[in-house]
């Protein structure tokens, strides 16, 4: 089957260097952008009902702009101020470089990660004195709590927004020849929004083991995998598989 119509659940890149658009562009297909989950913030009052006092926190764990986001609205609703010691302990550069739009990135003690929460275990070990807030999602990865516990660090987690699955009834009708899934949450909202979904001869682009699982559990068979050591990118591993169908 030749693939002409690619459908990838995650909102359409803002930039327009995008291996996507290239990926449209040299192979000849249409390549549409969904988001099939959406996350949504948590009321303070709900927060509070975790028994999180901000007030009892000497640093911040952040994993994702969300988190980011999220934090700083829910201390704006409990009417919190910030103070300047607050010390924020980033997952990555690209989150690091976005809490500065709620701080004086100078004026603060920031600590970044290399990328993986893995590396930035590493860089809470050496501050282990600290009373960590860990803002999440209502979904947290395994491997997060592990890391923390296995550091014996001072840690609470604070589910300060969640995931949901956003509304897909204006797809009831629409088909493409492959749908790409980047989460669990993904795929379950697929399932959330069509109950009665039938794969036929749809083909499942799934990126990360948990993905592949979640698809598998469902009963999909998944068709293009990534990451791989040959395809170590989704588009990568798209425009093979596209080479491939296409010059039968």
């Amino acid at each position: 089957m030749k693939v002409k119509t690619i459908l990838v659940s995650q909102p359409e890149p803002k930039t327009e260097s995008s291996p996507y658009f290239d990926l449209a562009e040299k192979q000849k297909v249409k390549v549409d952008f969904r988001p099939f989950i959406h996350v949504e913030g948590v009321d303070a009052s709900e927060v509070r009902k975790q028994k999180v006092d901000l007030n009892n926190f000497t640093a911040v764990i952040l994993t994702s702009r969300h988190a980011v986001d999220h934090f700083f609205r829910v201390a704006e609703e409990m009417r919190f101020t910030v103070p300047d010691s607050m010390k924020y302990f980033c997952q990555s550069e690209a989150v690091a470089f976005y809490l500065q739009k709620y701080i004086v990135y100078r004026k603060r003690k920031v600590y970044v990660g290399v990328r993986s929460f893995e590396d930035l275990s590493k860089v809470l070990k050496k501050h282990k004195s600290e009373k960590y807030l860990l803002p999440s999602s209502d979904v947290l990865k395994a491997n997060y709590k592990k890391e923390l516990d296995a550091a014996k660090l001072n840690w609470t987690r604070g589910i300060f927004f969640k995931t949901v699955h956003s509304d897909l009834s204006d797809l009831d009708d629409v088909f493409y020849d492959i749908l790409v899934f980047f989460s669990p949450s993904g795929i379950q909202s697929l399932f959330a929004n069509f109950p009665d979904f039938v794969q036929e001869e749809t083909k499942i682009a799934t990126f990360g083991s948990t993905t592949l699982k979640a698809a598998s559990d469902l009963g999909l068979k998944v068709d293009i995998l990534a990451p791989s050591p040959e395809t170590p990118s989704m588009t990568m591993a798209l425009e093979n598989y596209i080479k491939e169908e296409n010059n039968k």
